[in-house]
């Protein structure tokens, strides 16, 4: 039993070292982590060293990486941007399936495949491994930006087109089909699963989480964190359903939670690591005996289907209005097949549908093409960055410290940092407009190149020992994002925000910023001052009517701030925008209510633009 207890343990430290000494030597060979991953996968597994000879198996456990990476993914879509990419997730997700898979059947039939091995071989190739493309995504920081929200929304979608697909092949089956009592009664099991998940995520979750946050255990925190993960996955898995949409359904339950970073940062070192272990799997699977024998029609059968593939996916892109970086960057990330095609070829297999040579050879296929896509991406890259958009030559906010941290460095930065600056403040300021840093270079400034809305960024540029953070950019879905996540990771720091109107005004109060300044609001304040004294308005008088427009704005925020307090911020922007507005010089109504000390200074802020 201890020699039984020693091979694993062997297996064990066979996968770390394989993994710590393949990808930072790929990595620092500028080919990426993933393909690290696979080559290490490829040297120990059965058709390399034979270290491994059940890649399936390291596979199956695998597969948690890819359920806890949508779940991490989930808990940046609110419900509220997951609708808002409803279009993009069936409209571009359904285009592009479609027309992908039509093409790629006929690929398969133009090889001497049936039609019915072509459609599955299609169906399966058409679902781009999630594993993959999230991972490069999220090593290059897109997967926030607008492009990388689009290939998200269409990944989703593949997801869900996984049990249709499941369907498709049991109604090709050649057995008898199953009765249609038995489709309802599964199609109604799959509904419940998706029921009883929301109710617990809405009612449960929340209050656990605030449960075990009073207990301040670290661990069971942890546990609950994995709990939640695999407890949505099995629950999904026990209805039919995809694990990774019930992680993915269950984080997205959860991204309007005050937990949801201490969750993110709780699953982060699973995910990493059992994601890591998927793409060794991947990397075990290929079987280059079976390339060898066949390695002309298999290696002719990958091309074609990529760049079919990838052509489909350019030319919907651009058919979109997607420009023509963006749709290159599009098809070479979702050129390759993903890890749910082998789940519906070994189905197919099972049931008769295709032939275990035919499962073999399209299993072989999409890892190939797993495999090529890090590479593909690499050689594509020079062309998917404009020459003046290299950051090359910018240095990246790295191991930064500062008292203050300013994120943008724009009109309104620039204005800014000239007080901090004159009085000899330790200013830290990052920004992303490439032309930006190097025009402010050419005039003394030290500006870092940076993405403020990204935690890790933050984290580089000196956030955690800031005692100020200025948010000096423009764009109220970026400020929010960077306020979220300096409330909540950065505490110590005083939290200052530019915001665009009042609305914006009032989202930031509820954020709990420490000053929010609109943008115009000053600048329009003085103009009307100085229009005054233009016409012949005494000075004075002018001062004092632009103090009693600067009160009266101050009062109407206050009532609205009161107002939502008790109405329930759920109803902020609905019923308050529907009440009567006080006009600048006619005294509102109704007088606020008394307000917290912490949401009257903040409302102060406002007077005080």
């Amino acid at each position: 039993m201890a020699e039984a207890g020693s091979g694993d343990l062997v297996r064990v430290v066979a996968l770390l070292g394989a993994a710590v000494v393949a990808v930072p030597l790929f990595r620092r060979l500028g080919l990426g982590s993933v393909l690290g991953y696979l080559a290490a996968g490829l040297v120990i597994g059965p058709f390399g060293l034979g270290w491994f000879s059940d890649p399936q198996a390291i596979l199956h456990v695998a597969e948690l990486g890819v359920v806890m990476f949508l779940f991490v993914i989930g808990l940046e879509m609110r419900p509220s941007h997951l609708w808002s990419l409803r279009r993009q997730i069936f409209g571009l997700g359904t285009l592009q399936i479609a027309v992908c898979a039509v093409v790629l059947t006929l690929v398969g039939l133009a090889f001497g495949y049936s039609p019915t091995v072509s459609f599955i071989g299609a169906s399966g190739f058409v679902l781009t491994s999630t594993a993959i493309v999230m991972q490069l995504l999220a090593e290059r920081g897109d997967v926030a930006l607008p492009h990388g929200q689009k290939i998200v929304s269409v990944l989703l979608f593949e997801d869900l087109l996984i049990v249709p697909l499941l369907v498709v092949v049991a109604l090709l089956a050649p057995t008898p089909a199953v009765a249609e009592t038995s489709r309802w009664t599964s199609i109604a099991i799959g509904a419940g699963a998706i029921v009883a998940l929301v109710a617990v995520g809405v009612w449960l979750l929340n209050p656990l989480f605030r449960l075990l946050a009073a207990v301040k255990a670290r661990e069971v925190m942890t546990a609950a964190a994995l709990l939640v993960v695999l407890g949505a996955a099995l629950l999904m898995q026990l209805g039919g359903l995809s694990m990774a949409m019930g992680a993915f359904l269950a984080g997205v339950l959860l991204s309007e939670s005050t937990f949801r970073h201490q969750l993110e940062a709780d699953v982060e070192p699973f995910r990493g690591l059992l994601l890591g272990l998927f793409f060794l799997g991947v990397g075990m699977a290929l079987d280059l005996s079976l390339v060898a024998s066949n390695w002309a029609f298999i290696v002719g059968v990958v091309l074609a289907m990529m760049v079919a593939k990838a052509t489909c996916i350019y030319l919907v892109a651009r058919l979109l209005h997607s420009s023509h970086v963006e749709a290159l960057d599009r098809a070479t990330l979702m050129a390759q097949g993903g890890e749910f095609a082998f789940v519906l070829y070994s189905t197919a297999a099972a049931s008769g549908v295709i032939a275990a040579q035919h499962n073999a050879n399209l299993t072989a296929i999409v890892v190939l093409s797993m495999a090529l896509t890090p590479l593909v991406t690499l050689a594509v890259r020079p062309w998917l960055r404009k020459p003046d958009e290299k950051t090359d030559d910018l240095e990246v906010a790295e191991g930064l410290s500062g008292s203050v941290l300013m994120i943008g460095f724009g009109r309104f930065g620039q204005v800014v940092s000239q007080s901090l600056l004159a009085r000899g403040v330790d200013v830290t300021i990052i920004e992303t407009d490439v032309e930006m840093i190097r025009n402010a270079s050419s005039f003394g400034f030290k500006i870092y190149y940076g993405d403020g809305t990204r935690l890790d960024v933050l984290r580089a540029a000196g956030a955690p020992a800031a005692q100020v953070i200025a948010i000096c950019i423009d764009g109220n879905e970026a400020v929010n994002r960077i306020v979220e996540l300096a409330k909540s990771e950065f505490p110590q720091a005083k939290l200052l925000a530019r915001s665009y109107d009042r609305e914006h005004s009032l989202e930031l109060i509820h954020a709990g910023v420490d000053v929010q300044v609109r943008e115009t609001f000053e600048s329009a304040m003085k103009f009307g001052q100085a229009a005054l004294c233009q016409l012949g308005v005494d000075k004075a008088d002018a001062r004092a009517i632009v103090e009693e427009i600067r009160r009266r704005d101050a009062e109407r925020v206050e009532l609205e701030i009161a107002e939502g307090l008790n109405a329930g911020t759920a109803m902020l922007y609905g019923n308050l925008r529907a009440g009567p507005t006080p006009t600048p010089f006619t005294r509102p109504r109704q007088a606020a209510t008394p307000l917290t000390p912490e949401t009257a200074a903040a409302a102060q802020g406002v007077a005080r633009e």
